[in-house]
Formats: structure tokens, C-alpha cells, sequence
């Protein structure tokens, strides 16, 4: 599939991927600090954003959009940024096409399998937007309050809808496709030959996807990771605690971290 991106800055070639039910945009502050050194890319995933829409959604078809943009760009190799299910894809990228991969950052994700009612209320609360069709950004907010009580990820999720022709607003999410995937493919490990490349894993210390027990499986399948835990900060820490974030991924491409 090729995906909608752009680009910013020049230099080495870094990918940023966006988490579930995101887009291009969400990773911008961090993309904007880096351009200042490296080519940022940052792509709308498949069934997000300006990209197209499909039914087929799972890590290895989206590792393989990430390989197509990739060569759509000639780059031969780049590092790759992601969170949550972006880390998932870079995650997958790197265990699939190591020998297109410099290094990876992985915001708070583990390769693991996860339950898959983490994002009930979130998909309930979209699927009211869908039906509803509202006619203002508050009235919208409303509605997902019905839901989602937690502001800032209301505002998050707010940043997918857009106006139509008729004044209504809509979605830019292909919710039919992520649906589809979520309750098994999208909550599966990535999975793959270990990636022995540089590798940086990403946490919020107040958040449960990346726990101790994930850490032999991470070491297993990226020998060379080292971690880094972001006090204060839950599973959104790129925006809880951005300074932060930035600095930690900022040192690690310029090979500062020490591992935890």
C-alpha cells in the first residue's frame, strides 16, 4: 500500500509511526526537533488518516507498507520511531528487514500479545461519532464523553475528524478495517528473526504495556536493547512528558543511553 507522509529536515533518514488511532501529526513535536539534524518521515498508517483504507491490516502487511515507502524514497536503510502500534510495526520491520533498518526506538510496546478490550471504550465512543455525525468539535466531544471520561484522550482522538461537504464531521479512520483486526491481529506479537541492531525500548513507569515480565522476550528478539523508564508518565509519555522523551531519543542516536 502506499501510504500519505511528509517529510521535514535533511540528513539521515528516520520514519516516525504513529500509534493506534493517529496520525502523521501525533509524533510532531518530536519530529520537529529532530529535523534539525535528520530527513523526518512521518506517514498516515493504513487505515488512518490521508492513507488508503483496506480490510487487511496485521504487522507484517503494514511492516511491508513501511518497506514500500522505504523504496519509494530510495532509502536503503533508516531508523524507524514508534508508539505503541507504530512500535509494533517498527518492531516487526526490523525482524523481517533487519538489513533495511540502522536502528529502532519503541514507545511504550512490548512484543507480546495483548488483551484485546484495552481500546472498548475508545472504539465504542468512535462508533458514536460514525452514527451520530456531529455538527461542532464540542458537540463531538460530548459524545465521546459518554464513553471516554479521560479529556486528553478525547482531544487525541478528536484530531481525526474532519468536516464534510454537508457541515457534518467524520472520521479519518477506516473503522470497518481496524475492527476487522483488532481482536486478534492487531493485539499479536510481531514476530520474526531477533534483530540484533541498536535498540532502544521506552516507557511510562504509570503504564502496563511494558512491564518486567515482557523484558526476557524483548531481549530475546532485540539482544541489544537497552531501557529507558519516564517517571510520572502513563502510556502517552511523547506527550505527558515531552522534554523528556525527546532528550532520551535524541541521546540514543547520538549512542548516550545507558542502559537501565
Amino acid at each position: 500500500m502506499k501510504l500519505k507522509y511528509s517529510t521535514q529536515g535533511a540528513g539521515e533518514p528516520l520514519i516516525l509511526l504513529h500509534g493506534m488511532f493517529g496520525s502523521r501529526s501525533n509524533l510532531g513535536l518530536l519530529g520537529r526537533v529532530l529535523s534539525d539534524k535528520y530527513m523526518v518521515i512521518a506517514p498516515d498508517l493504513r487505515n488512518h488518516g490521508q492513507s488508503p483504507h483496506s480490510e487487511e491490516m496485521n504487522y507484517p502487511c503494514m511492516a511491508n507498507d513501511i518497506i514500500r515507502l522505504m523504496n519509494d524514497l530510495n532509502l536503503s536503510r533508516a531508523a524507524l520511531i514508534g508508539h505503541s502500534m507504530g512500535g509494533k510495526i517498527a518492531m516487526q520491520v526490523a525482524l523481517n528487514h533487519a538489513n533495511r533498518i540502522n536502528k529502532i526506538v519503541i514507545a511504550d510496546i512490548s512484543p507480546v500479545n495483548y488483551e484485546s478490550d484495552r481500546y472498548g471504550e475508545v472504539i465504542a465512543g468512535l462508533n458514536v461519532l460514525i452514527k451520530t455525525r456531529p455538527s461542532s468539535r464540542m458537540e463531538a466531544d460530548k459524545l465521546l464523553s459518554s464513553c471516554i471520561k479521560n479529556g486528553a484522550i478525547r482531544a487525541f482522538l478528536l484530531k481525526n475528524i474532519v468536516r464534510g461537504i454537508d457541515g457534518k464531521f467524520d472520521l479519518r479512520l477506516f473503522m470497518k478495517g481496524i475492527i476487522a483486526n483488532y481482536y486478534d491481529k492487531l493485539t499479536s506479537a510481531p514476530a520474526g528473526q531477533p534483530f540484533i541492531g541498536s535498540s532502544l525500548f521506552v516507557r511510562g513507569k504509570n503504564s502496563p504495556y511494558i512491564q518486567d515480565k515482557h523484558l526476557d522476550e524483548i531481549l530475546r528478539l532485540f539482544p541489544r536493547a537497552q531501557l529507558k523508564t519516564i517517571n510520572n508518565a502513563g502510556h502517552w509519555l511523547h506527550t505527558e512528558k515531552p522534554e523528556e522523551f525527546n532528550q532520551i531519543i535524541i541521546n540514543f542516536l547520538n549512542l548516550q543511553v545507558d542502559l537501565e
